[in-house]
């Protein structure tokens, strides 16, 4: 007897919940794993950033495997070498070990979020229902990244650093555990080809790009920092070469080459875009201008999850109604009201402007983005369910490094024209961060003039970067519903539905035509 789609969704979140969550749980760890592996300034840099490097690299390809081997049986692997990582990470002797079991989370933790979504897809044959489910699915996503920091801060007023990774095992033995009873075991398509060159390739596009925007964020422009981006370019157009003489592609671009499914990926890369770029904006308001400590500004930062808690189910339900591109595009306006909000309202001591502000777009953008990740698994066709959803989680993660380093450089870029350099030069005035770190050394009438222009300084550069965010998703929302109205009125005319109002767009076997 087949089990409840529902206990099926409960497995899947659990996965989820964790590897959102390593995302961000070593934001209060960092100065005890300095001060007990004395890692160098690059090794803790690459203690932070291999997760991320790793994991957009990965997802494309584990996402065409787990096509191949089979949803569940690649997600059980993926939660057995989850675990495993886990431990090497919170024994780690060494800050190369740590790095080494940062990036086998990162392998692992991209085995498992192509293989949940792709799952969804094959427990919930009924639309509302699973559109229900994947905003589920999604604010979960959006939740752990915000609990993460939290429940790192709980476990290091108890415990010593490695306890942040050691929370991962019991979640991944239990999904373990109940995955063979809840998940279907039958999704794999044993024929299916999963091109090694190609899987080089995206690791050769991936990488550089994603290490460039990080470096262009930290730095600035560089001829170091073009060059790796004209590497993953040049990498990326090989790829996308070679997928049009296989057979059997990793990646079908006759997906992208349909209009509307393409505009859903761009859309959820700007959506992502805004939300992990108001995320590092607000983390630094909140300590940095405002001087809470990192465990009060992450539990102020939780505020507006309460909300988007709310929204995702909403979400579903009112784009039964409506449809799927109304609620897209009404996300979309949303959230540039909050970075509306952020960007006239917001001063030097404004938490109350800045959590509603927040508020506004973390709802928005969950609301849009549980839509797209909606439509995007429903139009997919079934046997490539798990390519299809490495692809939305790739865009994902690119859309996050892009929100970062182009809304983080915005406001360095306005701070150091607004911070007045006879105070104080270098660092201090280049950064909120470099002005904060200058301050014990210091005179002790000096440290107050430095610490409020630099904080004058990073509010005006908050204001420029969030409407530079506000119009980015005004455009995004101008784009999908001029996509969603052409392809009404075209299928007006030929009697037909848009695949963006009623999924799924093509038959569970056939593929697109170009």
């Amino acid at each position: 007897m087949r089990t409840s789609p529902w206990l099926g969704l409960t497995a899947l979140c659990l996965p989820m919940l964790i590897v959102s969550m390593d995302v961000s749980v070593l934001f209060f760890a960092v100065p005890y794993i300095a001060a007990d592996l004395s890692p160098s300034p690059a090794q803790q840099l690459w203690i932070f950033d291999v997760y991320g490097f790793v994991l957009a690299g990965l997802l494309l390809t584990m996402g065409s495997l787990a096509d191949r081997v089979g949803h569940r049986r690649l997600l059980l692997l993926g939660a057995a070498g989850f675990s495993a990582a886990s431990l090497l990470a919170a024994y780690a002797t060494s800050a190369s070990m740590l790095i080494g079991a940062r990036a086998l989370l990162a392998v692992a933790g991209a085995t498992l979020m192509p293989s949940t979504l792709a799952l969804i897809r094959h427990l919930f044959d009924d639309d509302a229902m699973r559109a229900k489910a994947i905003s589920i699915w999604n604010a979960v996503l959006a939740g752990g990244v915000a609990v993460g920091p939290i429940i790192s801060g709980l476990l290091l007023e108890h415990f010593w650093w490695g306890s942040v990774f050691l929370i991962n095992v019991p979640f991944m033995v239990a999904l373990m555990v109940v995955a063979p009873a809840v998940l279907p075991g039958d999704t794999a398509v044993p024929g299916r080809r999963v091109d090694a060159f190609s899987a080089v390739l995206i690791l050769a596009a991936m990488l550089p790009i994603v290490a460039a925007i990080k470096n262009i964020a930290a730095d600035g422009w560089s001829f170091s920092g073009v060059g790796l981006v004209a590497v993953g370019v040049c990498a990326a157009t090989v790829f996308v070469w070679r997928q049009r003489r296989l057979a059997d592609p990793v990646l079908d671009l006759r997906l992208l080459a349909e209009r509307r499914f393409a505009t859903s990926i761009s859309a959820n890369l700007v959506c992502m875009f805004a939300l992990l770029g108001n995320s590092i904006l607000m983390t630094q308001y909140l300590q940095s201008v405002l001087g809470l400590s990192p465990l009060r500004a992450a539990l102020w930062s939780l505020a507006p999850s309460v909300v988007v808690g709310a929204v995702a189910p909403g979400a579903a339900a009112v784009a039964a109604r409506v449809g799927r591109p109304a609620v897209i595009v009404s996300g979309l306006i949303t959230s540039a009201i909050g970075f509306t909000v952020l960007a006239t309202l917001t001063g030097v001591d404004s938490l109350v402007i800045v959590l509603v502000g927040a508020t506004f777009v973390a709802a928005g953008i969950v609301a849009a983005s549980a839509m797209i990740a909606d439509y995007v698994v429903s139009v997919a066709p079934i046997d490539r369910a798990g390519a299809t959803s490495g692809l939305l989680e790739t865009s994902s993660e690119l859309g996050g490094a892009l929100g970062i380093a182009v809304l983080g450089s915005v406001v360095n870029a306005v701070f150091r024209m607004e911070f007045p350099t006879n105070l104080i030069g270098g660092e201090a005035s280049r950064s909120l961060a470099g002005a904060v770190a200058s301050l014990p050394g210091l005179a002790a009438d000096q440290r107050g003039t430095v610490i409020a222009a630099a904080r004058e300084a990073f509010v005006s550069g908050l204001g420029v970067a969030a409407w530079t965010a506000a119009a980015v998703l005004v455009v995004t929302a101008g784009l999908v519903w001029w996509s969603s109205r052409s392809d009404a009125d075209r299928n007006l005319r030929s009697g037909g539905l848009s695949p963006l109002d009623r999924s799924p767009a093509y038959p569970r076997d056939s593929r697109p035509s170009a």
